[in-house]
């Protein structure tokens, strides 16, 4: 059995909470689920297993960072390595098997691991588009901690130095499309929020060298986003579509490929925008530059007041 823990971090999750812990339960020492008093059986489930252990806090206002960084904080970890997993994530085979050979030889200035993520849609594998997303998922206890982003949040270590394994975990939520687009709705606020940020440095994080430790590819991907900031509203996700539909091949995942390509990649950045526009016009008729200290902080008094997010002061 591995010296790590898991963490996991719950709210109405019965539909997945089961399959998760199924496969990790037997290869880690603990799992502690940070549940945030869900209605379900999700309790219920994660207590049937006996090296899980269920912690229950309200969901914070920094939403999934704030929760999992409680979780750092609270939870009685003891052993050397914590992974962090999402309910509707599970680890394949190999990577298990990856796992059990390799972690205890790591060497000691290693303090964090990457691994892939794949995408299973509608049952079925994005093997093109994004595949595949390399994510720092373990880490050591005490050296390293989530970000604290509204969207995009990774791991972030403190010290040492990261290496990469070469299999995957999988994003498989088995919630049907309607759940899917709603989810997006909301992440959409969320991501508008984000973009107005680069924009506009609303809080200072995108002005600090904030993306160290948390993998290449993260970095890459972190560097990509505040390039995409910039580029002209709608343009922008139509071109990244197109680049991940056509030149990164989503089209060869078939229908479920299309969709999950046009939900993610389109339409989904299409209402960030929108938001973003809808942001605007309110500056424009009420007289303000998001550029000056004025117009900042009545921007983020719209956004508390309308989108219900508060943002700290820079």
């Amino acid at each position: 059995m591995l010296d790590l823990s898991v963490i996991i971090l719950t709210g109405n999750e019965e539909l997945h909470i089961k399959r998760c812990l199924d496969i990790i339960c037997p290869v880690v020492k603990d799992v502690f689920v940070i549940d945030c008093f869900s209605k379900d059986r999700t309790v219920e489930i994660a207590r049937s297993y006996a090296n899980v252990h269920v912690l229950q806090h309200e969901w914070p206002a920094t939403k999934y960072a704030g929760q999992f960084n409680w979780a750092l904080e609270n939870a009685p970890i003891t052993t050397k390595w914590v992974m962090r997993l999402d309910a509707d994530e599970y680890p394949m085979p190999d990577l298990i098997e990856e796992m059990k050979k390799k972690i205890p030889l790591i060497d000691d200035d290693v303090t964090g691991i990457v691994i892939k993520r794949r995408h299973i849609f509608m049952g079925k594998w994005m093997k093109h588009g994004i595949y595949p997303v390399k994510l720092l998922r373990i880490f050591h206890y005490k050296k390293a901690y989530c970000e604290q982003r509204l969207m995009d949040e990774h791991i972030q270590l403190l010290e040492g130095r990261i290496v990469e394994f070469d299999n995957d975990f999988c994003d498989e939520n088995l919630h049907d499309v309607s759940w899917f687009c709603h989810k997006h709705v909301d992440y959409a606020t969320r991501e508008a929020v984000d973009m107005l940020d680069i924009v506009y440095n609303l809080t200072g994080v995108t002005a600090s060298d904030a993306n160290r430790g948390i993998g290449a590819q993260a970095e890459a991907k972190r560097r990509k986003k505040l390039a995409y900031a910039q580029q002209p509203l709608f343009w922008r996700s139509f071109v990244y579509f197109c680049y991940r539909y056509f030149f990164r091949g989503g089209f060869l995942d078939g229908k479920e490929g299309f969709l999950f390509t046009f939900i993610q990649g389109w339409w989904y950045r299409t209402l960030v925008d929108a938001k973003v526009l809808e942001v605007r016009k309110w500056l424009k008729a009420n007289n303000l530059k998001a550029e000056s200290l004025e117009g900042k902080q009545a921007l983020k008094g719209y956004i508390k007041d309308n989108w219900g997010i508060s943002l700290p002061c820079n």
